[in-house]
């Protein structure tokens, strides 16, 4: 691990204010992530900037009826909550499925929606890799593709979102709350937060150089059912090759959002609407314009077997 400064911040005016000083500074909470990747030299902040005090620990009704959700909000806190359980179990649900106890205890809120977004060839030094090294090339591409996208690819990286958290928050339609260096704040809808590869994988989102992010909110409880569903190869501690985050209603009307399969988590609102004609609909429209490898074109069956099986659960529920 290379040396770096540290500071701790108590306002997320001064943790904005410091991230833009230095643009090789790091925001630093529970540290799951970016820890690991400092000890591989593939992040390599020469500061870091210690945000658990500034106190965003809090889960609030928000005005208008829905959550907010601040930014340390600890992901086992965030899952056990009465009022999470009983309106958004959606998204106790997904974050059960993710990692492991110990590291839901330390991970937070918006820690989890900024994790990297990556493959075996990023934490491999050895291999190219555009996202660590942007124009070196992506060793994926013809490499072991099995756990990798399917779609929102590009031919400069085919890495998957990680978070299970990230895919029930994009099915219920959250906005993501920030305080910017100037002392200014905005609203992300979290359908404009992460981004798709393109020619530049090594950005992953839509945040401003020391842009901050302070909440993370929900809209008035939609009600229905609600069902996370995570097919991996091991049951626990594994990414997900395939996910599913479901909200439908007795009418058969919903959401439905999926994991595994590309650089981001994945909604497509045209297949929203062919939700009551069930899920190979659903699945044609979520996958149009998918380009799998050789390795990974069975997640295109496995993606509506899913769907089948969490609507055949929604229904008997």
């Amino acid at each position: 691990m290379r040396p770096f400064s540290y500071e701790k911040v108590t306002t997320a005016s001064a943790a904005a204010a410091a991230a833009a000083r230095n643009p090789e500074a790091k925001f630093i909470a529970g540290g799951t992530n970016l820890l690991d990747l400092m000890k591989l030299e593939i992040e390599k902040p020469s500061h870091l900037i210690d945000v658990n005090g500034v106190g965003l620990d809090k889960i609030e009704i928000s005005p208008d009826g829905g959550m907010r959700i601040g930014a340390l909000v600890r992901n086992t806190d965030l899952a056990a909550d009465t009022r999470v359980r009983r309106e958004y179990p959606l998204l106790s649900r997904a974050l059960l499925a993710g990692a492991s106890g110990q590291l839901r205890n330390k991970a937070t809120t918006a820690g989890n929606l900024l994790q990297r977004t990556r493959c075996p060839y990023f934490y491999d030094t050895n291999q190219a890799c555009n996202k660590r090294d942007p124009g070196s090339g992506c060793s994926a591409l013809q490499g072991f593709s099995r756990p990798l996208a399917v779609i929102g690819s590009s031919d400069a990286c085919i890495a998957t979102h990680p978070s299970d958290m990230a895919i029930a928050m994009r099915a219920l339609d959250a906005t993501i709350e920030t305080t910017r260096p100037d002392g200014t704040t905005r609203k992300i809808p979290i359908a404009e937060f992460h981004t798709l590869p393109g020619d530049t994988p090594h950005i992953e989102n839509t945040l401003q150089r020391g842009e901050f992010i302070t909440a993370v909110t929900l809209p008035r409880p939609v009600g229905g059912k609600q069902l996370y569903h995570k097919v991996r190869d091991r049951s626990s501690y594994a990414f997900a090759l395939v996910s599913v985050g479901l909200v439908v209603q007795p009418d058969g009307t919903g959401r439905v959002a999926v994991g595994g399969i590309a650089h981001k988590p994945w909604r497509v609102e045209a297949a929203d609407a062919e939700l009551p004609r069930g899920a190979k609909a659903v699945a044609a429209r979520l996958l149009e314009g998918a380009r799998p490898t050789r390795d990974n074109e069975f997640k295109l069956t496995l993606v509506a077997r899913t769907l089948e099986a969490v609507l055949a659960d929604a229904r008997s529920s």
